[in-house]
């Protein structure tokens, strides 16, 4: 039985795994109608740990409420600014540390250089925090290449890029208000929901948080869609009903055993555009003449509009918009 089990799922394309079949039992395995919750629950939830509440601020009136002012940590394609300026925040300052220069040319040409470009995260002292600040909110997604349990050769917190996410709590300690400082402050640590426990454990424990985990669809608007097909231009097809996580490696964009592209276009296999998954604007990668491959890179880089919109809305509560 194991066996054709086995035999059976190799052969499909695309590939799904037992639990995402529309059967409910499958041989003699039956799946758990909370199966999907179970799921998250393995990985978001560590009951362990016990951490303080979050502090709760209070609305700032209207009259009082000033522009924001954000630093954002391994920016990428200025996904925060972005979103910042779509939900009508007056942004007073924003300084982005990113080191990749495509994702820098997307920012400097996409908004036209209101982005206070900084060097590499590790070379960011106290003074630069203070001469820059004070700070709103800090945000980040330092590289999860080492800290994802899908890669085989992963490092892990304490090694490669992994070690990023400590610059990333240095800066937000740096940045948080001061003792007797009285003023929202507010900051996001984004990273890949896949990782080792122990590494999950020791980021919540710097963090003084456990993490959440939230799926772009359950935060998608009227206008955010589901399915692949009905996230395509006109005159798109696709190719299959979801796509696999995006990364900056150059073929995870092809889906099934064979290896496809997941669009055709003019009788022809494409590549996903960013309008169509992420949310951003059309062409909104294409500057300096960038070829298929390094804007896909970018991409595997950048947030989802849809999912950073749904987090940033409340905070017009706090701050200024036109």
């Amino acid at each position: 039985m194991m066996m054709w089990m086995m035999m059976s799922a190799r052969y499909q394309d695309p590939w799904r795994c037992y639990m995402c079949q529309p059967l409910f039992s499958y041989g003699v395995l039956k799946r758990r109608h909370d199966w999907n919750l179970k799921l998250q629950e393995f990985f978001i939830n560590d009951n362990g740990q016990e951490f303080e509440k979050p502090q709760i601020y209070a609305a700032v009136p209207a009259e009082q409420r000033r522009p924001i002012r954000v630093l954002s940590l391994f920016d990428g394609i200025a996904t925060g600014y972005l979103v910042l300026r779509d939900l009508g925040f007056k942004v007073d300052q924003y300084v982005a540390s990113e080191v990749c220069e495509d994702s820098i040319s997307v920012g400097v040409v996409r908004h036209e250089g209101r982005i206070q470009y900084v060097h590499d995260v590790r070379n960011i002292t106290r003074k630069n925090i203070e001469e820059w600040g004070p700070f709103d909110l800090v945000i980040g997604g330092s590289p999860c290449n080492d800290l994802s349990i899908v890669n085989p050769a992963r490092k892990g917190l304490y090694e490669g890029t992994g070690r990023l996410f400590f610059e990333f709590y240095r800066l937000l300690s740096e940045a948080r208000p001061k003792e007797g400082e009285h003023r929202p402050f507010f900051w996001m640590f984004e990273n890949v929901v896949a990782m080792g426990v122990n590494d999950k454990r020791d980021i919540s424990r710097f963090l003084e948080c456990n993490p959440v985990m939230i799926e772009v669809p359950l935060c998608a608007s009227g206008m955010d869609k589901l399915e692949l097909q009905d996230c395509l231009e006109h005159g798109r097809v696709a190719k299959f009903g979801k796509v696999r996580t995006i990364t900056t490696r150059s073929n995870s964009i092809k889906q099934g055993k064979d290896q496809h592209f997941p669009v055709m276009m003019n009788g022809k296999e494409d590549i996903l555009w960013c309008t169509e998954i992420f949310g951003f604007p059309v062409h909104y990668t294409d500057v300096s003449n960038m070829g298929h491959s390094a804007r896909q890179k970018l991409l595997g880089r950048s947030w989802s509009v849809p999912l950073i919109r749904h987090l940033f809305a409340p905070l017009k509560d706090y701050f200024a918009c036109e």
